[in-house]
């Protein structure tokens, strides 16, 4: 008998993103947190300990924040989650928001960078392209930067007299170029590693006068980090002896990183000191760190979990520095590691098992992106699946992070149908090592995983009873046509050119080539307001499963690419179970 409470639990039990300060006023931060059933955006006075909330809307809001001087918070203000919209600007610790930048019209956000005095550079994206605005207090925007290619603002530095810009004037979003300005426009310096090598900043250093910015390369064909002086014309990789990716940020005094080394799903925490390159492990458990940060006092803040207990936000001075109100969460089984042999290499894939003989149920819940990766973290919805009695398998295929960028990249040119032989092959070890029932298979995912599970369906019919695909893309063509501009430069990089340069390949990774193929029953879950993944195309696939008399149901709600409020999750979780456990005679 299943506990209908204990999986909502998990999805109703407050969360709170990490903590991120004001930079000249270390006491005063905000947070992400959904503790009124909403995401929103919060404020702490850790002098006082006050925590408020800021803002205040029906469909929540995810972007938000703080001024280095701690006096403003500013967050970004869309309609019902279509991700345009404009920067609104709110004293700390108040409610009442003003426009940030009136002159500014809505578009869609990509990047913002505070600095002192009230001075910003804010990324925008529009069908006429991508734009980096210089604002000053009392004075109209300048065009920094224009290029129809994707651009965003990657960081200002302390002083304010350098702005460092992602852009792809090259023509490849997934493997960007850093451009270093000065706030009248004046290029400083460049840095681009050429063709399928992208670099991407991570910083400026946080003192006075310091020109050094951190950069993510990938010179070896992995995630690392280097030290780039654009205005001394310097650089200083950073060559550390770990396996997997590495992430880094800054020390407040820039005399050492705090490095984030991700490696098969967990995460660790390191100091690296950059005046005797010595590397220290920071003791921290067992699982994946969601984001940390260095205090002024050197302490490091950090956000924990693993799939079997839910997050918390720790110090390594031994406290734990905020809690959400209210019960937490139940915790979830732990996952096991499995490395399954396919056609592009060895498939690290995480198995959730429930209680019972197998074989199981199983759901192949596969991940969004497709540059992301499953790991060991808290995830409610595998977990709700758990409790239904159904084993859970998250596959990290080509195309994912964390693997490296052989790995990454193998799927360009041959969209979803790469990615699908690596589900394929995990699938076929599941259901020959016993673990999973073949006759009740079910495919789902959300975004990308969304668009996998409906090719997925189509391309190998005889392999899923059911599937279920939230937000996808089902009509690769029309989804082009409608989407942000920002993610057709994606889709560009990702399949050599546009729909019209290459419409073979887009018509082979499209879902809707498939359709009259379909034999599972299937739900699609969709937003109205979806600018990643829009409506019409969605629509076009539905309306030939309709033509065709395929089974097939359709949710639909009144937000974007996904839901920032707590019920309405549990309305879709329940939805996805119930069609499932219906369909497979389980309920």
């Amino acid at each position: 008998m299943v506990d209908d409470e204990r999986w909502k639990a998990r999805f109703r039990a407050a969360r709170m993103s990490l903590p991120r300060w004001a930079r000249d006023a270390p006491s005063r931060s905000i947070y992400r947190s959904n503790a009124t059933g909403t995401w929103e955006i919060y404020t702490w006075d850790r002098d006082t300990g006050e925590q408020r909330q800021v803002t205040d809307r029906p469909n929540g809001t995810w972007i938000g924040t703080i001024d280095p001087s701690g006096e403003s918070v500013w967050w970004f203000a869309d309609t019902d989650g279509d991700e345009f919209g404009v920067w609104r600007r709110v004293p700390f610790g108040e409610t009442g928001s003003a426009p940030a930048v009136p002159d500014l019209e809505p578009s869609y956000p990509s990047g913002v960078a505070l600095g002192r005095g009230g001075l910003a550079v804010i990324g925008r994206t529009t069908d006429e392209g991508n734009t980096v605005h210089l604002c000053r207090p009392g004075s109209a925007p300048e065009v920094l930067y224009h290029h129809a290619e994707d651009a965003h603002v990657a960081d200002l530095s302390r002083d304010g007299s350098l702005i460092a810009i992602g852009h792809s004037e090259h023509g490849d979003s997934r493997h960007m170029a850093l451009r270093v300005l000065r706030p009248d426009g004046t290029a400083v310096a460049d840095l681009w590693d050429g063709p399928g090598k992208g670099v991407y900043g991570a910083g400026f250093a946080p003192v006075e006068g310091d020109a050094r910015l951190l950069v993510n390369h990938e010179r070896r064909g992995r995630e690392e980090m280097l030290v780039w002086d654009p205005v001394a014309g310097t650089e200083r990789e950073i060559v550390l002896d770990l396996p997997g990716e590495i992430g880094a940020d800054w020390y407040p005094d820039g005399t050492a990183l705090l490095v984030s080394h991700s490696h098969e799903a967990r995460d660790e925490l390191y100091r690296y000191d950059l005046v005797d390159a010595t590397l220290t492990r920071i003791d921290t458990p067992r699982g994946v760190i969601g984001g940390a940060a260095v205090r002024p006092d050197g302490t490091v803040e950090y956000i924990w979990s693993s799939a079997a207990e839910p997050p918390v936000i720790r110090s390594t001075s031994g406290a734990v520095v905020l809690t959400p109100p209210g019960p937490p969460a139940p915790p979830s089984v732990p996952v096991e590691d499995v490395w399954v042999d396919g056609p592009g290499g060895r498939i690290h894939a995480l198995v959730s098992k429930p209680e019972g003989d197998r074989p199981h149920p199983t759901v192949f819940d596969v991940h969004g992106g497709p540059t992301a990766q499953d790991d060991d973290s808290f995830v409610p919805t595998a977990a709700a699946w758990v409790d239904h009695g159904f084993a859970v398998v998250r596959v990290n295929y080509r195309g994912s992070t964390g693997y490296g960028s052989q790995w990454r990249d193998a799927i360009e040119g041959r969209v979803g149908l790469t990615e699908l032989e690596d589900v394929t092959a995990v699938r076929d070890w599941a259901v020959g090592s016993g673990l999973a029932d073949p006759e009740r298979l079910v495919l789902t995912g959300g975004s990308w995983g969304g668009f996998l599970t409906l090719l997925g369906i189509g391309t190998r019919p005889d392999d899923w009873s059911v599937a279920v695909a939230a937000v996808p893309v089902a009509d690769y063509v029309a989804a082009y046509e409608d989407e942000m501009e920002g993610l057709q430069a994606f889709d560009r990089s990702l399949f050599g050119g546009s729909p019209e340069e290459v419409p073979e390949r887009y018509r082979e990774s499209s879902p809707i080539t498939y359709v009259e193929r379909v034999t599972a029953p299937v739900l699609v879950l969709a937003g109205e307001n979806d600018p990643r993944c829009p409506i019409r195309q969605i629509d076009n696939y539905l309306a030939r499963l309709a033509e065709l008399g395929r089974p097939h149901e359709v949710y639909r709600y009144d937000a974007g690419h996904g839901s920032l409020v707590v019920e309405e999750r549990i309305k879709q979780m329940a939805a996805e179970i119930g069609f499932a456990r219906k369909h497979l005679g389980m309920s």
